[in-house]
């Protein structure tokens, strides 16, 4: 901003009225809470600016070099110009990294508001200040304590007489000037290096252990020789009984200047760690992505007739927990991980009965029809935008509750960004190159570094704050973005979107990033990664819109589809009552196969062995033992071996045998020896069976302990209705009513579409402009409005005032009260007034608006120079 071109602003409201549209756009864009509402003119959106909630948002979302410039600027004069600024960044000797990239960080401050003013006048909003500015409560990051004028405001005149005589300054009539006496001896170099080479060694190292902060210290009653001469000539001053303090200007010159002891103008390069061939890397992740479709189905498919009970709370139990860990082969924070992302893509849910359990939801049938790669693509989306943070089961909410899996208090808003900006640093790295975690995360600890430390800062007496101070407000929150990151790494490894720690193609591809060096994070590199203006955020790529998701997404299958093994249509029969499945089945064999044996061991193959219990689940499901022995034939390589033939002819020949129905429950059987057999059996006691005929046994048990009893006692029961046929008890039978996969919880509001931006921009110029323009004071029953207050007049005045306009063509200025209560300021130029109505073109909000006359408050004339 040149204050040659335009005159010094003298608020933050007349800045942004010097900006264009599109530098208006780019801090709406930045800072969307200040979008909402869409502020009446550019007074309001100034206003609103300079928020502690909102300058809190903008200050977390800086990066630490941009963050150190404000930083600096807190603890410079204000206003203070670029030179002075450069001079703390950079100190006396200059640094030629800060220097080229110290434009690019103010250019940033100023883009959203926290820094307004030219280069001559630099301006840190109040809020931003009183946040970053040291004080006892909260010293700066800088370790910088206060000026020399701050810390003698409180001291006695006398006293300060005395330090300016011994630090060899002429008296003074007052306090104030005696201060500025010291700052003016502190600030200049030359002297102070004369009063310096007089300290004694020990004396200036007391100075070395309080110069780079905190500069607070404690001394006694009666100090030692070295602190007497320091506090003697001001170079200590008493902040506090017992407590003194380095004043700011002479911690800065004893650093040459500097604000911080060490600028990072330059984000750490992400190094790689290790190198694969793209084809190695792609192959990998494609091995993790169908074992994370095998592992989600297998999941889905131990729910199918009802998961595990809801808690009161909502959630899983540890115990249910514990059993789908075992049941996946996983450890509990790996079993949390697929059951939350089951739920992300909304494949599984409470199915909302009074005995609430978790289920499939008719989602998931659909998904299972679809390819294999699609199926990913919906997990891998699903997991991109998903706040819920499966790393945080097993910890304890800010009420010490515990975090169950699929329980409420799991969203994380930052997760969908830390996932987005680690994926994207991997895509800005040459194809199949993994950088270590560590790399990573220091990278991103200095984009975003007051996140990173986790925690927040109040000024006293203030019940808020959110600027944080290493090594405050410990708990769950501390360091959870970094936490995020290194979940970031292993969940997308264990997804299959990168292999050996390097991004895929088809993990690209979910980025939309059409290759590696096009989606490099930081824009165009310099060597070693490193940039000239690193600063500069705008290089960096935004997570998509949803429509842009789903093209991605598409186009990660598609890359995907080829990597994928090809389902097979048969296993091999073994005699060992074995089958081995020599790679993924196809989804009728893998369903049927699944009903008619166990599971026995996965890997490259997977292994199914049939028993009799598999057996009878199969007849139970309604399928025949000719079903069955022809099923086998056809998708066995190798012919039915002969133990298994018999193993289904011997379970089908006993099969539905016995009858179960409901008496409380009864059995009946066309053999009365086995019905004898069964009640002269001592397991049978727990069932209190008796006879009411010879081929019919009452029980006082329900049908289904009925069942499950003999078939303990070895039996083949079958089920049958009040008609007395059979009832067939088919598989994956429950699910739950239609449900929408979980929201993700935003962080704060979203960002503003273009479509939005360029009516909402229209919309505070308008307002701008009718709160702005220069009014006519009016004679009669008017009262000039003061302080943006509505205009008042008459209701004939109005009306007489509204008919001259429509005569004369002129604007006029209006206040406004619509249906709902809402005062607003409006310019309008008058077509017609008939029937209580005013038609008019509504300069605010670009349009032709019809007013009632009665909802208008008042009406002045604009100056002539509106006119």
């Amino acid at each position: 901003m040149s204050t040659a071109d335009h005159p010094a602003p003298r608020s933050l409201a007349e800045a942004l009225r010097a900006r264009d549209d599109h530098s208006l756009a780019a801090l709406l864009r930045s800072r969307p809470d200040l979008i909402t509402p869409v502020p009446t003119d550019l007074t309001q959106l100034a206003t609103r600016a300079g928020t502690r909630a909102s300058v809190v948002r903008a200050l977390e979302r800086l990066d630490r070099f941009t963050l150190q410039a404000a930083e600096a600027l807190a603890v410079a004069a204000d206003p203070a110009s670029y030179t002075e600024l450069l001079g703390l960044m950079g100190g006396d000797d200059g640094d030629p990294a800060v220097t080229a990239a110290l434009p690019g960080a103010v250019a940033g401050l100023r883009e959203q508001a926290l820094v307004w003013g030219g280069d001559d006048r630099l301006r840190l909003v109040r809020t931003a200040r009183e946040l970053l500015a040291p004080s006892p409560q909260h010293p700066s990051p800088t370790g910088l304590g206060p000026t020399v004028q701050e810390v003698t405001a409180g001291m006695s005149p006398g006293r300060i007489q005395e330090i300016v005589g011994t630090a060899g300054l002429a008296s003074t009539h007052d306090a104030v000037s005696a201060a500025a006496a010291l700052t003016a001896l502190f600030t200049d170099r030359a002297r102070m290096d004369e009063l310096l080479g007089q300290a004694p060694a020990d004396s200036l190292d007391v100075l070395d252990r309080l110069v780079w902060g905190p500069p607070y210290g404690q001394v006694t009653a009666d100090p030692a020789a070295r602190l007497r001469w320091l506090l003697d000539r001001g170079l200590l001053l008493p902040t506090a009984p017992g407590t003194v303090v380095l004043p700011r200007e002479v911690a800065l010159h004893l650093r040459a200047g500097r604000a911080h002891r060490a600028p990072e103008p330059v984000p750490p390069a992400v190094e790689p760690a290790g190198t694969h061939t793209p084809a190695v890397v792609d192959a990998t992740a494609a091995g993790q992505a169908y074992t994370a479709l095998a592992t989600v189905e297998e999941l889905l498919k131990d729910w199918d007739e009802g998961g595990p009970a809801v808690l009161r709370a909502g959630g899983l139990s540890v115990r249910d927990l514990k059993r789908t860990a075992v049941a996946l082969d996983a450890s509990e924070p790996m079993a949390a991980f697929w059951v939350e992302l089951a739920y992300a893509a909304g494949l599984v849910a409470s199915d909302g009965e009074a005995d609430e359990r978790y289920a499939a939801t008719p989602a998931y049938d659909e998904w299972l029809e679809q390819p294999p790669a699609e199926r990913w693509a919906r997990l891998a989306e699903a997991w991109l935008l998903a706040t819920r943070t499966a790393g945080v089961v097993g910890g304890r909410d800010a009420k010490e509750r515990p975090l169950s899996a699929l329980g409420p208090g799991l969203d994380r808003s930052a997760a969908p960004e830390v996932r987005h900006r680690v994926l994207t640093l991997l895509a800005g790295l040459p194809q199949g190159t993994a950088p270590a975690a560590d790399v990573v995360l220091a990278r991103l600890r200095w984009e975003r570094p007051l996140r990173a430390r986790g925690g927040t800062v109040s000024r006293p007496g203030e019940s808020g704050g959110a600027v944080a101070r290493p090594g405050e407000n410990g708990g769950e929150d501390d360091d959870l973005r970094s936490r995020l990151v290194r979940w970031t790494l292993t969940e997308a490894e264990t997804l299959g979107v990168t292999g050996r720690g390097a991004l895929s193609a088809h993990g690209r591809a979910l980025l939309g990033a059409p290759g590696p060096r096009a989606a490099d994070a930081d824009g165009p590199a310099g060597p070693g990664g490193r940039l000239p203006f690193p600063h500069h955020r705008t290089a960096r790529p935004e997570p998509l819109s949803a429509a842009e998701q789903s093209v991605a997404s598409a186009a990660a299958a598609r890359l995907l589809t080829p990597l994928l093994p090809e389902p097979l249509d048969h296993v091999l029969l073994q005699a060992d009552l074995t089958a081995v499945a020599p790679g993924p089945l196809r989804r009728p064999l893998a369903d049927t196969l699944g009903v008619l044996a166990d599971v026995e061991s996965k890997g490259g193959a997977t292994v199914y062995r049939f028993t009799p219990g598999s057996v009878r689940r199969a007849l139970d499901a309604g399928r025949t033992a000719s079903d069955l022995h022809a099923f086998l034939a056809t998708h066995s390589r190798t012919p039915v071996p002969q133990p298994l033939a018999y193993l289904i002819d011997d379970v089908a020949r006993r099969h539905g045998h016995l009858r179960v129905g409901a008496a409380s429950a009864y059995v009946r059987c066309d053999d009365d020896a086995l019905l004898n057999e069964i009640i002269a059996d001592k397991r049978a006691a727990a069932l209190r069976l008796r006879r009411l005929a010879p081929t019919v046994l009452a029980a006082e048990a329900d049908p289904a302990t009925l069942l499950e009893g003999l078939r303990a006692m070895g039996y083949a029961p079958a089920a049958e209705s009040a008609e007395g046929d059979v009832l067939i008890a088919r598989a994956h039978a429950h699910r739950t009513p239609p449900r929408t996969a979980p929201e993700p919880v935003p962080e704060g509001p979203p960002v503003p579409d273009p479509t939005l931006l360029t009516a909402a921009i229209r919309a505070i110029r308008a307002g701008d402009l009718a709160s702005t323009a220069p009014r006519k004071v009016s004679t009669g029953d008017a009262v000039p409005p003061a302080g943006g207050e509505l205009p008042r007049t008459g209701s004939a005045e109005t009306l007489a005032t509204m008919q001259a306009a429509v005569l004369t063509g002129q604007a006029v200025w209006i206040g406004y009260v619509n249906a709902e209560g809402a005062a607003s300021q409006r310019v309008i130029a008058p077509v017609r007034v008939e029937g209580g109505f005013v038609t008019a073109y509504d300069h605010t909000a670009d349009e032709v608006r019809t007013y009632p006359l009665h909802r208008i408050t008042g009406v002045a004339e604009l100056a002539d120079e509106r006119q």
